[in-house]
């Protein structure tokens, strides 16, 4: 799943009447990035949440056919938030109504991430007994020096401790997690970091490679430069 219904405030005017996702760096919209590696790692199926300026989602992106993937949409009237739009999208996550261990990854972050590399965590997810959660975290970035949550040498986040490192939008989920919360509603996913994180059931793995986290106007176009940078010379 690609979360890409947010407003996108930082942004403006750039977001007043394109969504953020589909704002270019590089030559491609940044969601588009996301498409491409998540193909690249073997997935056929990806979901797209999307409130703000949607159609103009669906209308670039179309089907998903010239990525090599199938793109479903979830509209959601008035944004979701993390949680919300997740249990929103539920009937297409789960096939057949069976629950599922699915990747979510933000469309307005730039990662070269192989999400192959989940491959084994998802079975290793799926396989337990309680629903838990899977988070790649990265180092600190400058505008969240504190981090998020702890990584411990064993591969279980602690919300308190050392060292730790920012969540990179990219984490795998158990989508019973999400079964009890009504369609329609606002929620975002902290909570459930919380409780997952406070009962032990959620693991991660620390990713240096490339990320970024495009928030405003600056970072995208420092972002399209490096990226572009290459072709020039």
């Amino acid at each position: 799943m690609i979360f890409a219904a947010g407003r996108g405030e930082r942004m403006r005017p750039l977001t007043d009447t394109c969504p953020k996702p589909l704002l270019p760096v590089g030559g491609k919209p940044l969601v588009v990035w996301q498409i491409e590696r998540l193909a690249a790692a073997g997935y056929t199926k990806i979901v797209i949440n999307h409130a703000w300026l949607g159609a103009q989602i669906e209308a670039t992106l179309g089907d998903g056919a010239r990525f090599g993937v199938t793109l479903h949409y979830s509209p959601e009237h008035d944004a979701l938030e993390t949680a919300g739009g997740i249990a929103q999208a539920l009937p297409l996550l789960e096939a057949g109504g069976e629950p599922a261990v699915f990747l979510a990854v933000a469309g307005d972050v730039y990662s070269e991430f192989d999400f192959a590399r989940l491959d084994d965590r998802a079975e290793a997810l799926a396989s337990q007994t309680e629903p838990g959660m899977h988070l790649v975290m990265v180092p600190n970035p400058t505008f969240h020096p504190g981090g998020d949550f702890a990584l411990g040498a064993d591969g279980v986040l602690t919300v308190d401790g050392a060292p730790r490192y920012t969540f990179g939008s990219i984490g795998l989920y158990d989508t019973r997690m999400f079964r009890d919360l009504p369609r329609g509603t606002k929620r975002a996913l902290t909570p459930y970091y919380r409780e997952t994180i406070g009962q032990r059931r959620a693991s991660g793995e620390l990713y240096e490679g490339r990320w970024e986290n495009v928030g405003t106007a600056a970072q995208l176009a420092a972002l399209d430069e490096a990226l572009r940078g290459p072709q020039r010379g």
